[in-house]
């Protein structure tokens, strides 16, 4: 069934534009609150948070009155990283979680994610009920009925305490210099104080929000200001998280960067080795580098792929009983710690493997040689149907067929933009830039 406003990751889109409009969000509270309230009982409660875009405030407020109007308890917890909402909504008993966050996009664009009350997201199901819900009339609470809401003070504290347990009791950051860009999003407090709790020298970036600079020259996109920030401090190791948090991005003292591939064949290959990774197997997407799959095949370790998007990877890594997965973009899920990706739970699982091993980062940070590859985004006008068109099915055939045994094709529409994503792998990078150009250039005739 397609679905009218949820994406790949929650409803998301322009900030005071449809469907990130107050009313629509309010709209979307109450359906969301009349599905997580089917038992009828009033002791019912939903964990909010956000990122520190400006339009945070207008949705949250939004929120807060679809989910009231619904009978719906509200625990606001302010700005704190996506992974703390998925790890509050279950130690808090709630019955749902929300975090307000467009992630990586810039400041105009905002969305909302769900969490159940195990604290992972929603299924595509739960989803699907909620829109219906929307369509229809909704069922309000009587007035003495009406949800109460409170700010939750510690709701920050919490998470910074259940970070600093995952790292390892018996290690310590003494002596590591360390370069921390939060992209002035959620984690903009909690991760330089995480990591000086664990005795970092701390180097902070990005951890002056003002509204709109969120993602701006900063973060996980936009590494870059990091990697000169490490080498001008000599620090040990940069990590860049995104505007939400879920994910991250490391940087060597050499100022190189790597990206989620890397960071996930170095922590499958050392947890294969102390028989930590569940059934052999680390989760990944389509996106990941075919380099990526040959190395962990080297290495007697099996590669699952899935669609694009962390709560598929978390969902096949539940089904399944898997422990370990992500994306290259930097979402790096591991379920012993967290619900969903989590950018310092893993920038700290990484310097427990650099104290641990006594190791540099660029030792550790480049485990495999990649293939070239090659992303490109075509934009396209909503309502139209790219892909459909003959001639970007003769070029995207043509294209496979050159590429055939030495690298491969993956096309895609963007589950959160009007965008065509093409992207392309080969031992051949002047023949994987033809054959990327072409099907951009079918595709840009074609919307």
């Amino acid at each position: 069934m397609k679905r009218k406003y949820f994406g790949t990751d929650g409803v998301r889109g322009r900030a005071n534009t449809h469907p990130m409009t107050p009313e629509l969000v309010q709209k979307l509270a109450a359906a969301a609150g009349r599905y997580f309230r089917r038992d009828g009982s009033d002791t019912h409660r939903v964990v909010i948070g956000k990122d520190t875009r400006l339009s945070g405030y207008m949705l949250e407020n939004a929120l807060t009155a679809g989910f009231t109007s619904t009978g719906i308890n509200v625990l606001l917890l302010g700005p704190v990283p996506t992974p703390a909402v998925g790890i509050l909504t279950n130690s808090m008993r709630a019955d749902v979680g929300v975090m307000i966050s467009a992630s990586h996009n810039a400041h105009h664009d905002n969305g909302i994610k769900f969490f159940g009350p195990d604290g992972f997201k929603l299924s595509d199901e739960a989803e699907g009920a909620i829109e219906a819900l929307m369509d229809g009339e909704i069922q309000l609470s009587q007035p003495e009925n009406i949800g109460r809401a409170k700010r939750i003070d510690d709701g920050l504290g919490r998470y910074v305490e259940r970070a600093k347990s995952s790292f390892p009791q018996d290690l310590s950051l003494d002596g590591k210099k360390v370069v921390v860009d939060c992209a002035n999003g959620a984690a903009y407090k909690a991760a330089p104080m995480v990591l000086w709790e664990l005795g970092a020298e701390v180097i902070p970036l990005g951890v002056n929000p003002n509204g709109t600079n969120i993602n701006l020259g900063c973060g996980s996109t936009s590494p870059q200001s990091a990697a000169d920030l490490v080498q001008a401090h000599g620090a040990d190791l940069g990590i860049c998280l995104d505007g939400d948090a879920d994910r991250i991005i490391l940087i060597d003292e050499q100022g190189k960067i790597a990206d989620g591939d890397q960071i996930m064949a170095l922590f499958a290959e050392s947890w294969a080795k102390e028989g930590r990774l569940a059934q052999n197997t680390l989760v990944s997407t389509v996106m990941s580098n075919l380099g990526l799959e040959r190395y962990l095949a080297s290495k007697g370790v099996k590669l699952h792929r899935t669609a694009v998007g962390d709560r598929y990877v978390v969902e096949a890594m539940r089904a399944n009983g898997w422990n370990l997965g992500g994306e290259q973009s930097g979402h790096i899920v591991m379920t012993d710690y967290a619900t969903t990706g989590d950018g310092l739970f893993a920038g700290l699982q990484f310097l427990a493997q650099m104290v641990r091993t006594g190791k540099k980062a660029s030792e550790l940070a480049q485990v495999f040689e990649p293939l070239p590859q090659l992303l490109r985004n075509v934009r396209y006008e909503k309502g139209s149907t790219p892909l459909e068109a003959d001639g970007v099915k003769a070029a995207i055939a043509d294209g496979e067929a050159r590429l055939n045994g030495s690298g491969r094709l993956l096309i895609r529409k963007s589950g959160t933009e009007p965008l065509i994503r093409v992207m392309a792998e080969a031992e051949d990078a002047s023949l994987m830039e033809t054959v990327v150009s072409e099907i951009c250039a079918a595709v840009e005739a074609a919307a």
